[in-house]
């Protein structure tokens, strides 16, 4: 899809969800808004602020609801590739150098896609706050719920 729309690929028993972003900034400053504990807290899921930024290190999470637990980081290449796992989950986010900034390809490979659209919604509105952080701007979540789960259960539908 296009104008930084999801896609859901499936890949042998697992699923993967692939979004797309394009940035005037160069992959250095990218990385940073998505790997500083700070910043990553306000646009990652539940993440706590604590990050031991090395292979292997550990990531904090916290879902409000009484329950903590960590990921641990599986890939680390500055400022081209950071990923990590959570519970079952791989998230792995590359960016490539371009012209005039960078592309980031955000992946979120998962077991279930019973969850998929909602995941996806979510995963959108994440990246758009992403998106305001690396060009300055004060965060807003838009109260776009609604309208991106029913973009992308008609999307998932066609891809099936």
């Amino acid at each position: 899809m296009e104008n930084g729309y999801g896609t859901l690929q499936k890949s042998d028993s697992r699923f993967a969800l692939r979004f797309e972003r394009f940035f005037s900034q160069d992959s250095e400053e990218v990385f940073l808004a998505i790997t500083n504990p700070s910043f990553f807290s306000q646009w990652y899921p539940f993440a706590t602020g604590e990050m031991d930024l090395r292979m292997g290190g550990q990531i904090a999470f916290d879902d409000g609801e009484g329950t903590t637990y960590s990921g641990t980081i599986t890939q680390l290449d500055a400022p081209y590739l950071f990923g990590f796992r959570e519970v079952d989950d791989l998230i792995n986010i590359s960016l490539v150098q371009e012209d005039e900034g960078c592309r980031m390809i955000f992946t979120h490979t998962f077991n279930d896609n019973s969850w998929a659209v909602q995941t996806a919604a979510g995963w959108h509105r994440c990246l758009d706050v992403l998106a305001q952080i690396v060009n300055g701007k004060p965060i807003k979540w838009d109260d776009n719920s609604s309208k991106l789960r029913m973009i992308y259960s008609e999307a998932f539908t066609m891809e099936r």
